[in-house]
């Protein structure tokens, strides 16, 4: 077996550490001269002090600096500048900003382009009065609508879907007009909404109970609704939503479409809401269909439905109420619409999923038209029913 030399170390082992101690040796030399070379060439050249450094140091100097602003410093006890020097010039030859003045209080609840006085000026037939109608340039208000003077912070969600302030909206003609449907009552200082309607006297989650949808009740079910309502003899009806943490706008079905774009909602809700749905050649359900997505519901209570049992409250014959409803049915099944069921107070239809099928019917169905060519969403007041379908 052979024996190994213990006393000296092998050759190999000494020519490694060898290159080792060469290579840091090199990198160590390369880093000092970079560093020579770089403060050699950022350092530029100055006055010696007695000390014999250079007076323009690679390192910032405190004692010799002076202040930021190029001003002489006083000795090492020189407050440092913070503040910012780099602004933006302001242009003071450019036009103030306009100092808007209040409103007089009369005009608390003004709605702009919606203004009753001016509105009776406009033609009746189709309810063009009830639209909404800007005034020209000269007539426009140049202030800010005031709050009603005793205004208070609205009550929280979810208090406020039963609660309003009646200081927000002085308003008691919904409870006097509709005191028998338990829509809404004043107690005290406030608003109280029981949920009751013209066609849910048992009150609102009743009604849901049959539909499944309906108004503020349904935030509480994760369904968001939008509520479209008209001013009229009524009052500040959108106001009321408003107040109760409901999304609301005004408008109404007249001669311009909705200022919504085309299959916006999944369902169309009207109770009681006295819109001649099978007239005009049914443009009021095309409108409907517009704006409801594919396979979208339209829920419908009220004349004439279940017309049977209500019609001596409605104060209306029964062949007036069997022939709208019979006529709001053709409209329906023209569009091809499902009817799904009618039950009660309550009658529900559906969208096709497409009307491919329905526009290959115009041969049986000629009217009513479903546009070719037209921007379905085209709204907000850029399109005129009337246009299409002249009365």
């Amino acid at each position: 077996m052979a024996k190994e030399y213990s006393g000296s170390p092998k050759p190999h082992h000494i020519e490694s550490k060898r290159k080792r101690l060469t290579y840091i040796v090199g990198v160590s030399g390369l880093c000092i001269l970079f560093y020579v070379l770089g403060a050699w060439q950022t350092t530029p050249p100055g006055p010696v002090n007695p000390s014999g450094e250079s007076g323009n140091k690679l390192a910032c100097n405190i004692e010799n600096s002076g202040s930021v602003d190029g001003q002489a410093s006083s000795g090492s006890s020189a407050a440092l500048d913070f503040e910012s020097h780099h602004q933006v010039a302001m242009n003071d030859s450019g036009p103030a900003a306009e100092n808007i003045p209040p409103c007089d209080m009369a005009y608390s609840e003004y709605t702009p382009c919606q203004d009753p006085v001016r509105g009776r000026k406009f033609d009746r037939n189709m309810l063009k009065y009830r639209e909404r109608h800007c005034p020209t340039k000269n007539e426009l208000l140049r202030c800010l609508i005031p709050a009603p003077p005793k205004y208070k912070t609205p009550f929280k969600w979810p208090q406020s879907r039963d609660y309003a302030w009646y200081d927000n909206i002085p308003h008691r003609e919904l409870s006097i007009e509709k005191a028998v449907q338990n829509w809404v009552q004043v107690e005290g200082d406030r608003f109280r909404f029981p949920g009751g309607g013209t066609m849910f006297p048992r009150g609102a989650d009743a009604y849901i109970d049959d539909i499944n949808d309906w108004g503020a009740y349904l935030l509480k079910r994760d369904v968001i609704t939008m509520s479209f309502a008209p001013r009229d003899t009524h009052e500040a009806q959108v106001q009321f939503a408003l107040e109760r943490g409901v999304p609301a706008m005004i408008g109404i079905m007249a001669s311009k479409r909705l200022p919504y774009p085309a299959r916006a909602f999944d369902m169309a809700h009207c109770s009681r809401c006295l819109i001649p749905w099978n007239k005009f050649d049914g443009l009021y359900l095309i409108e409907v269909d517009r704006v409801l997505r594919p396979g979208g519901y339209w829920v419908f209570s009220g004349p004439p439905i279940h017309w049977k049992k209500y019609w001596r409250g409605w104060e209306r014959t029964r062949e007036d109420l069997k022939a709208e409803q019979d006529a709001i049915e053709d409209v329906a099944k023209r569009l091809c619409w499902t009817k799904v069921i009618e039950k009660g107070d309550l009658a529900i239809w559906q969208k096709p999923l497409n009307h491919i099928e329905c526009v290959k019917s115009r041969s049986v169905y000629k009217t009513p038209h479903i546009c070719k060519g037209d921007n379905p969403d085209a709204a907000w007041y850029s399109f005129d029913l009337n246009t299409l379908f002249p009365s």
